[in-house]
């Protein structure tokens, strides 16, 4: 998930160490953060964590607050480093960096077109995501994640749809995966062998001619020598938004249509990532988390018990409910609501089955308003809502993303 926290200079804040701690305190284990961004000139969004060039006392003194909350509330915290690449929203970045000169094809004029990068800035990527993950270890998170999924930098290097190049950089699989796993090879030299560094990946990006099952098998098979230790499965982009499944989105029934070829199963249908796990399951020799889906305690039991993967990520449920992890695990509950499959904004030119784009996205991003809401929510140590009227939701939130956006310090 991504906070939206951070302050005007990007730096993490209190409200880092009051949300961490009390989704430490319902029971995760392990808590993966949300962007921390590699670079300032290219946001996922204005409130993201930025750590890039020399980190000042106070920087180091915030992220340590908020490593030891989740630690010391009983669950590790390992540091998403990402690169917002193209996705960088046109109120953060007038011309964003991708590996080729390719817009995002999206309604709404959200994202400017990008510009390529060259080669050389290529490289200074590379240091970025090492600086990153040894101030990750200097400040006592448990370990990093490599953000390579989700359209983000690192995914748009290996989408040949994106990645156009003609260099050492694109063009084949292995050129396409080179930045990813130099970024990989940097950290690791830098960390040492004993720090845990994890990679999310894309099983797909669910775009005809993208980065399909097939390459992402290669690519696991790849990590098997490149020091990962945990390898988790997503799927999707901001064009095909698969992670999401909001009712209005359209990439989630691709994937059910994958699904229902492959075997129509329960476990396969609440877990909507799990029947790719199976598959990357035969070519990856490190542990496996899948994100995605899981909202029963039997799904998650058959999907550990079968080995399909050995860690099961659930997020949007901790929005509503952050002890949902302690619930399940006790049998309190058997499972936790999946509002994403509720929420819309109304009947009519908004219904989800409409063939309007546009409306189609407004409908799933309001959605999302419902759960950033209540991080922010949680952040300020209240209570979660569940009757929130997404439209006002996410007006006010487009307002403070602008008004965050005006205040950044650069």
């Amino acid at each position: 998930m991504t906070e939206g926290l951070a302050d005007e200079h990007n730096r993490a804040t209190a409200r880092h160490v009051t949300l961490y701690r009390r989704w430490a305190e319902g029971g995760a284990g392990m808590q993966l953060t949300g962007n921390v961004m590699v670079d300032r000139r290219y946001l996922e969004r204005p409130g993201n964590v930025v750590i890039d060039g020399p980190q000042s006392n106070a920087q180091l003194a915030a992220l340590s607050a908020w490593a030891a909350a989740s630690r010391d509330a009983g669950a590790d915290i390992w540091m998403q480093l990402s690169h917002a690449g193209r996705q960088s929203p046109k109120i953060v970045a007038t011309e964003p960096v991708a590996p080729s000169a390719v817009e995002i094809g999206l309604p709404g004029g959200t994202f400017a077109r990008p510009r390529a990068l060259l080669a050389e800035e290529i490289e200074d990527v590379i240091d970025r995501f090492v600086h990153a993950a040894s101030i990750a270890k200097q400040t006592g998170f448990s370990g990093v994640q490599i953000h390579a999924a989700h359209g983000y930098l690192l995914s748009e290097f290996l989408n040949p749809l994106v990645n156009q190049r003609t260099d050492e950089w694109g063009g084949s699989l292995e050129n396409r995966a080179r930045l990813l796993l130099r970024v990989i090879t940097a950290v690791r030299a830098n960390v040492g062998a004993g720090y845990p560094i994890a990679v999310k990946l894309n099983s797909s990006d669910f775009q005809k001619g993208g980065f399909g099952p097939e390459d992402s098998l290669q690519v696991a098979a790849w990590l098997n020598d490149a020091g990962v230790d945990l390898l988790e499965i997503s799927g999707g982009s901001y064009e095909q938004p698969a992670m999401m499944d909001i009712e209005g989105m359209d990439a989630p029934h691709q994937e059910r249509r994958f699904e229902e070829e492959k075997r129509a199963s329960t476990r396969a249908r609440e877990a909507y990532f799990l029947t790719y796990a199976e598959e990357i399951r035969k070519v990856a020799k490190m542990p496996l988390m899948v994100t995605g889906g899981f909202r029963s305690r039997a799904g998650m039991e058959d999907a550990i018990s079968s080995g399909a993967c050995d860690i099961c990520g659930i997020a949007r449920p901790l929005c509503v409910d952050p002890d949902a992890p302690s619930k399940l695990m006790s049998g309190a509950v058997e499972a936790v609501p999946s509002w994403e499959k509720t929420l819309r904004i109304g009947p009519g030119i908004f219904a989800p089955n409409s063939n309007i784009a546009l409306i189609k996205a407004l409908n799933g991003f309001s959605a999302m308003a419902f759960f950033y809401e209540n991080i922010f929510r949680l952040a300020d140590g209240r209570e979660a809502k569940t009757n929130i009227a997404i439209l006002p939701a996410f007006i006010k939130l487009q307002m403070g993303e602008a008004k965050a956006a005006k205040a950044l310090k650069r």
